[in-house]
This record gives structure tokens, C-alpha cells and sequence, in this order.
């Protein structure tokens, strides 16, 4: 097997060499043909990636986080090349997703010489302007996008606290904001919202912000999305949702609905919509599943 294993040193400050080595090292023992492709920039790792695929390369392996991942997401979606992961990044939800998240370089480079895999659902936004990119865990509108602009602004600290450290800060400032949402759901029919909400949230995956499960019941392989979406209510209310979040135990509150569609259409002025955890567009986007678009490399269960 011929493996071409990215890592993008721009990526959450290029903390992957250690990493990079383990992996390349353990697959090469495995008798895995392995290069390393480290490009400068996002554009330039893609450009590196097309250029292995149109060599002739088996598989795909990423060592970083949900960006990097998603990075690859845009090149193997589509082609049956699989996708394998190294989880290293401070945000790993996407491999959490696949059961990967608490592998280290070692056993992760093991799952992906096993060669078992199986296939996921992606989901894929339709921007204004045509354009589209695929994502695989959860798209964020509204509060929670807020909370990625200002933990993605942040310094310090490093990894998930971040993430706990900008909801309580944007919580401070916390509004409805006006929203349309035009969904198709399951059955094909089609549901229309209109009014103030505090968050409107698409789920490929169960979790974001390094382990946060938003969409607590989405399946990556069931064809659907969730689109869950919280409606304002009194400070109060919303502080003790925002506490039952951390357990997923949220979506049974008057607060939230949630709903499985095909397809969702998100628009609000001036909110800028994240997808694994980097900003994809402003609203008016759309949103739509793409069912078994990405063959993933998995653990072996347990014996």
C-alpha cells in the first residue's frame, strides 16, 4: 500500500513533527510505502495532495486536526480513496467521530496498515456565490460561531478550555438573532422558520469545540443531517441549557428542536458560519448530505 500522510505545518501552529515521524515510522514497519507531504499553506498542501491522487497513491492519511482533516476532506470526497487519521490537533472531533480521537500516532498508524474501513456521509455547503465545500462534523451558526471566532482568536489556552473560556464570554452578550431556515426534511416534506433564534446548528457528527456533543443523536452514516436549532428564552433558562449541553442532554428542552433533513437553507444577516471548526461562509448558505461520500479507515473492534 502507497500512502501519502499530509501534515500542514500553517495548521494550529504546525505542532505535528513528533507526530509525523511516529506515524511514518510505524507504517513504514508495517511494510506501508509512506511519504510525507508538508506543504507551507492550506493551498499549497491541497495542491500536494491532488498531485499524489493523480500519481496513483492507495490511501490518504492526515496527521493533525479537524482544519487539516478537512483540508483532505475536499480532495479524497468521492474518489474511494481512504481516508486514515492521526489525531494531533486542538480540535479532534472528526476522528472522535470514527473512534480515532484517543489513539496515539502509533496505534492511529496501525488502524490505517489494518486496512479496515467504512463509509461515512459528508455534508456539503453551497455558498451565495456557487461555490461549495464539503464538511464532516458540525456546521455552527449564530452563538456558537461566536464562541469559534473569539476561542480562534485566543492565545491562550491551548486546546478545549479555549473553547469554555469564549462560551461564558460571549454568554455575557447573548441575543436572538433573526433567522429563515427552509428545511427538506427525512420524508422528503419541507418545513419553513422564521423568528429569532440564539443558535442554528447543522450535525454531520455528534460533537465540535474539541468533544462538545451539539447534535448528541447524529449518525455520520445514516444519510441524514441534524439540524438543531435553539430559540431565545430568559438568561436564566439559557445558562442552564448551556450547562446540559456539556452532557447532551439538551435537545429535550422547550428550547430546542431539532430535526433530521436531507437538506437545510440558513440565512441571517451578518453571521458568519464555522464548519469543523473554521469560518466556511457568511449566510445565506445551504447545506445538503451527501451520503457514503468518504471511505475512512477504522480501528478493529476489540477482541
Amino acid at each position: 500500500m502507497r500512502v501519502a500522510l499530509l501534515v500542514n505545518p500553517a495548521a494550529r501552529a504546525g505542532a505535528h513533527t513528533g507526530a509525523t515521524s511516529t506515524a511514518a515510522e510505524r507504517l513504514r514497519t508495517h511494510g506501508v510505502q509512506t511519504t510525507v507531504l508538508s506543504g507551507g499553506s492550506a493551498a499549497e498542501s491541497s495542491a500536494l495532495l491532488r498531485a499524489a491522487l493523480d500519481a496513483g497513491v492507495d490511501a490518504v492519511a492526515v496527521v493533525g486536526g479537524d482544519g487539516t482533516v478537512n483540508l483532505a476532506i475536499q480532495e479524497v470526497a468521492g474518489t474511494g480513496v481512504p481516508l486514515g487519521i492521526v489525531p494531533s490537533g486542538t480540535g479532534n472531533d472528526f476522528a472522535a467521530m470514527l473512534g480515532l480521537r484517543e489513539l496515539d500516532a502509533r496505534a492511529a498508524a496501525d488502524a490505517i496498515a489494518g486496512g479496515l474501513t467504512r463509509r461515512v456521509d459528508l455534508a456539503r455547503v453551497t455558498r451565495g456565490d456557487g461555490s461549495t465545500q464539503y464538511f464532516g462534523t458540525v456546521l455552527a451558526s449564530g452563538f456558537d460561531s461566536k464562541v469559534n471566532d473569539r476561542a480562534n482568536a485566543m492565545r491562550w489556552p491551548r486546546g478545549g478550555s479555549r473553547y469554555d473560556i469564549a462560551i461564558l464570554v460571549e454568554f455575557l452578550t447573548l441575543a436572538g438573532i433573526p433567522y429563515e431556515v427552509d428545511v427538506e426534511l427525512a420524508d422528503g416534506t419541507r418545513e419553513q422558520i422564521r423568528g429569532d433564534l440564539v443558535m442554528a446548528t447543522v450535525g454531520n457528527g455528534r460533537t465540535y469545540g474539541s468533544g462538545i456533543p451539539i447534535c448528541p443523536d447524529a449518525d455520520p452514516a445514516d444519510g441524514l443531517l441534524d439540524v438543531l436549532l435553539v430559540r431565545t428564552a430568559g438568561r436564566l433558562r439559557l445558562l442552564r441549557l448551556l450547562s446540559r449541553v456539556y452532557r447532551g442532554t439538551h435537545t429535550t428542552v422547550p428550547e430546542v428542536s431539532v430535526r433530521r433533513a436531507r437538506s437545510v437553507r440558513l440565512s441571517s444577516p451578518g453571521v458568519t458560519a464555522y464548519a469543523d471548526g473554521d469560518p466556511i461562509g457568511a449566510l445565506p448558505l445551504s447545506v445538503d448530505v451527501v451520503p457514503a461520500a468518504l471511505t475512512v479507515f477504522t480501528p478493529a473492534p476489540a477482541s
